[in-house]
């Protein structure tokens, strides 16, 4: 199982994705969330193959295209948390933390 914590930035809100592995790569999710787009991924977004969200050489991967499609904000950092506990719950990458740095110059 893999858990991601997002905090989304100056929007304030908080995101947690649990990702579970099922049987051979098939992951289920569970998104929880203080934003109302993202809370509505929850619902379109249960189980998904790992081998195919991992990789946008064939196109954006369905997870991605859903959570693009539902998200106001092309910055989120939603989306992209999703595939990462995907990846780390089926065994496809090791956990480590993904940090974002900004400022203004």
């Amino acid at each position: 199982m893999a858990t991601v914590e997002i905090d989304a930035g100056v929007c304030g809100h908080k995101t947690i994705v649990t990702a579970a592995r099922g049987e051979g790569y098939s992951v289920r999710l569970d998104i929880k969330s203080d934003c109302p787009q993202v809370q509505a991924l929850d619902a379109q977004v249960n189980e998904v193959d790992a081998l195919r969200q991992i990789s946008s050489r064939g196109g954006l991967p369905s997870v991605l295209e859903t959570a693009y499609a539902g998200c106001a904000h092309a910055a989120c950092p939603v989306p992209s948390g999703l595939v990462k506990a995907i990846e780390v719950a089926a065994g496809l990458a090791l956990p480590q933390d993904v940090t974002m740095r900004v400022s203004r110059d």
